[in-house]
């Protein structure tokens, strides 16, 4: 299995209204390619200093099911959306 982990922090002008619009979009990622096996994305919901504003957890078959989720033109558009929001965005993926 292999876990995609990707975490946004938004620039501080971003209002909520687009935040909710990014989540929402991110959310209708989950299931997009058939060797995604789980799919979370949330809002942080302790706001401490070191937080991120939202994050997202999808775990896959193998790393071919990675890559046809990474090249879907869903994916890209929404991820293009994430990147005009975000100040900083981080991302981990590892095999378990």
């Amino acid at each position: 299995m292999l876990t995609h982990v990707v975490i946004w922090r938004y620039r501080p002008e971003v209002d909520q209204g687009s935040r909710d619009e990014h989540l929402a979009e991110l959310r209708s990622l989950a299931g997009l390619v058939e060797g995604m096996e789980r799919f979370a994305v949330g809002f942080d919901i302790l706001h401490l200093a070191r937080s991120y504003d939202t994050a997202l957890v999808a775990l896959f078959r193998d790393r071919a099911a990675l890559d046809e989720y990474t090249i879907h033109p869903q994916h890209l558009r929404v991820a293009d959306l994430g990147r005009g929001l975000s100040e900083t965005i981080a991302s981990v993926d590892f095999e378990d």
